[in-house]
């Protein structure tokens, strides 16, 4: 007996364990699916459900503090479980200035903050170039290379990624009709009044809109920066005066322009335009190999626009609503998810693409004149003149906010920056973050960073740079 006492002691012993451990695993699971889902025991031991941040900055290793406390200890690139709500979030790194915010956590959901950038506070201005006779300046998406445009045939590319830039010459004599040529091109004018100017993402061509002549008539050209004998001006090789051109790829191999009111697709390897592709053609806009574009009805509809989309290479051509105004579109990838973002008077409507359904609408105090996607499609941008409205698809939310300067233009891919009396400006792209970071520079030349390292910008004809980070 005393055996089979100490056998059914022993399987007791065996059954209590390994329930022991199956409730354990049981619990374990729960607590993880729940901190996965965002549940979190706070300070007074109750359960409520959080969300997370995700915080970076340049340069890395920035302090942090979430609403005044930096006790966690915590530096930027990192994560942090927060409860469901508003926290402001501080930045600050010996030696550069600091960075503050106050963001929403929602439950169960991650928040990237990625855009965060210091300036080191005691930079030294370092004289570079003189640029006496420039009128106009083009910086590469990039931001790697410039382009200084003048009143002859010889203008100049300049390298930024160069410890000392110098000067490329680029010969502009056989590219553009408005170019006014004495005995030879080395005396040569150029004329013209760029209008528009816009690269690839390659930053291997310039694609300019140039006004020729004092009746408003203009040309497109679409500039090769390394082999400028390679260019191709579009409106002498085909014949047609375009309203608006847009590059398709990165390299500038495929077009899309509208003229006359017709959408056709311009192929700048094999020298070809399309056939018509769809007539009245007010706007469009691409992403990847998909089109989005505004068209009139006929005049005496209701409503007598539409919005419609194809793709490239298909000729079925989905109409998705009609407008009663020439609504403007972009199109835009956020995370893994697509959309169009419609803005119709002072109304933007954000749509996914997969469906077509209504995602966001948001109703504006005034009415932009245009709208642009920025980067990585987390943001958009609907402006007139100075005066802005932000889209922040990570916060699902639109501010309202005016540069202080006429106009503004980007400083990278996340930051605007306006020159308001000589004075740069720097803001986040919602508006937070104004910063005054240089005096006495030249307003109509570009301004940009560099390999987050370097900070370009003209002043009385010279081009200067800053480091903005230690070095």
């Amino acid at each position: 007996m005393d055996a089979e006492k100490k056998q059914l002691r022993q399987s007791l012993k065996v059954i209590f364990s390994e329930a022991v451990m199956v409730v354990a695993v049981i619990i374990s699971v729960v607590v993880l699916v729940l901190i996965v889902s965002g549940y979190w025991i706070n300070s007074d031991f109750k359960v409520e459900r959080q969300g997370m941040l995700q915080i970076s900055s340049i340069p890395t290793g920035a302090d942090i503090q979430i609403d005044g406390d930096s006790a966690w200890l915590q530096r930027t690139n990192t994560s942090k479980v927060l409860p469901s709500g508003e926290h402001t979030i501080l930045l600050t790194k010996d030696g550069y200035d600091s960075w503050s915010k106050t963001v929403t956590i929602k439950e169960g959901l991650l928040y990237r903050v990625h855009y965060p950038r210091l300036f080191l506070n005691n930079r030294t201005p370092e004289e570079l170039l003189n640029v006496d006779g420039t009128t106009a300046t083009f910086i590469s998406p990039d931001h790697n290379s410039i382009i200084l445009a003048n009143k002859t045939t010889k203008w100049q590319l300049i390298n930024l990624r160069e410890e000392t830039p110098t000067l490329s010459p680029l010969d502009i004599s056989k590219v553009f009709s408005s170019v006014s040529l004495a005995k030879d091109a080395k005396e040569g004018l150029f004329t013209g009044k760029i209008l528009n100017a816009n690269w690839d993402l390659d930053a291997s061509h310039i694609l300019f809109q140039v006004q020729i002549d004092k009746d408003d008539t203009s040309e497109w050209i679409l500039l090769d920066v390394k082999n400028p004998e390679k260019s191709l001006n579009l409106t002498k090789e085909f014949g047609f005066n375009f309203e608006t051109i847009q590059i398709l790829d990165n390299s500038s191999n495929n077009l899309m322009a509208i003229q006359d009111g017709n959408l056709r697709k311009i192929d700048v390897s094999g020298r070809s335009i399309s056939a018509v592709i769809v007539k009245d053609v007010v706007s469009f806009d691409h992403f990847l190999n998909e089109i989005i574009f505004t068209a009139k009805k006929t005049p005496d509809s209701d409503q007598p626009y539409y919005v419609g989309y194809f793709k490239l290479n298909n000729d079925i051509i989905t109409e998705l609503l009609p407008a009663t105004s020439a609504v403007q579109t972009v199109a835009s990838k956020f995370y893994d998810e697509e959309y169009y973002t419609i803005l119709q008077d002072n109304i933007i409507t954000v749509y996914k693409k997969a469906d077509f359904a209504e995602f966001a609408k948001y109703e504006l105090s005034f009415a932009p004149e245009h709208i642009k996607v920025g980067h990585d499609g987390e943001f958009v941008i609907a402006y007139t003149g100075p005066q802005i409205a932000s889209l922040d698809m990570e916060a699902s939310d639109v501010i309202e906010w005016q540069v202080e300067g006429k106009k503004f233009d980007w400083l990278d891919n996340d930051m605007i920056y306006t020159v308001n009396d000589g004075e740069l400006i720097v803001y986040d792209f919602d508006g937070f973050n104004k910063r005054a970071l240089v005096k006495n520079v030249s307003g109509h030349f570009s301004v940009g960073i560099t390999e987050n390292k370097w900070l370009y910008y003209f002043s009385d004809n010279n081009l200067i740079r800053e480091w903005i980070v230690e070095h």
